[in-house]
């Protein structure tokens, strides 16, 4: 029996993503498909290669044997084609990208547009989510992430600013009200909208000013999930609600609209700006090397 090699690319799929749902996402495809794409692999082979339940899809004795040879193969089959791609004179195909939501926010609006004009037979598929992932197992072709959490065996590319800032701001009700912070530590006092870790953790404010370092345990009436629930934060903020720290480029329009206030500004602690991050493979598929030279050509001409 030669299986469909489209039927173990759905098997594998599956393996990586733990389910149907995601492998479909991740191939284009419906559930429906990848399922049947593995009832034939496994009606060919003999074998279950699945335990499925109604919350989980983990590999069997089988399964697990079958994947450790057909990951580094289907690795093999791919490189070949990227290299066949890499010959084109336009690249083309599918990119996949995992990234925080504040570089969906901030970093990739400027890049998208120019770089998908450039390159039109490129589909660009971005994943914003703030936990960290293993961009393999989950079928992302890169990632972005600030340096303190890249790993160690990923090459890493510079995107977007290089020095980024957190900033702290409340509405101009909020402060007639409640009073303007003068220190960090007047803000123990202060309305704050905080968030909550993924490991459940709350997370303490930090403020930087000539080399000193201060932390504080803020607390308030709105507790919100970094990611995608920041524009909530920012909003109530502008209502009055309290006092907001965030990025200072997610900050900025209300700023230059009046609807917040900066504070603290002395204080506001500075970083380094993302990374673009890879796996060191021997061929970076077309598409991601047309991506990597591409913000490669707009630092350089920012920094021109």
């Amino acid at each position: 029996m030669k299986p469909d090699l489209g039927d173990l690319s759905a098997f594998l799929a599956v393996a990586r993503a733990g389910g149907f749902r995601g492998a479909a996402k991740t191939l284009g495809a419906s559930p429906s498909g990848v399922s049947e794409a593995v009832r034939r692999l496994e009606e060919g082979l003999g074998l279950r290669l699945f335990n499925r339940t109604t919350r989980s899809v983990v590999p069997t004795e089988a399964g697990r044997r079958l994947l450790e040879r057909l990951q580094p193969a289907l690795g093999e089959v791919e490189a070949a084609l990227d290299a066949v791609n890499s010959l084109r004179d336009r690249p083309a195909g599918p990119l996949r990208l995992n990234v925080p939501f504040s570089a969906a926010r901030l970093v990739l609006p400027s890049i998208v547009a120019p770089f998908l004009a450039a390159y039109p037979e490129i589909r660009l598929d971005i994943v914003a989510e703030d936990a960290y992932v293993d961009l393999v197992a989950v079928g992302c072709d890169a990632g972005i992430r600030y340096d303190e959490r890249l790993p160690q065996d990923m090459i890493a590319v510079p995107i977007g600013p290089r020095r980024q800032r957190f900033a702290c701001a409340a509405a101009p009700a909020y402060l007639a009200e409640f009073g303007r912070p003068e220190h960090p530590r007047d803000l123990v006092a202060h309305r704050c909208i905080t968030a909550r870790l993924a490991s459940g953790a709350m997370h303490d404010w930090e403020f930087e000013r000539e080399g000193r370092i201060e932390l504080v345990r803020v607390s308030g009436p709105l507790v919100i999930q970094p990611g995608a629930a920041f524009d909530l934060a920012i909003e109530s903020a502008a209502r009055g609600l309290g006092v907001v720290m965030i990025f200072e480029d997610w900050l900025r329009p209300h700023f230059e609209s009046g609807a917040l206030v900066p504070i603290l500004e002395e204080w506001w602690q500075s970083f380094s700006g993302p990374f673009l991050y890879y796996p060191g493979r021997r061929l970076v598929p077309a598409p991601l090397r047309a991506f990597i030279d591409f913000i490669r050509r707009d630092a350089s001409s920012a920094t021109a």
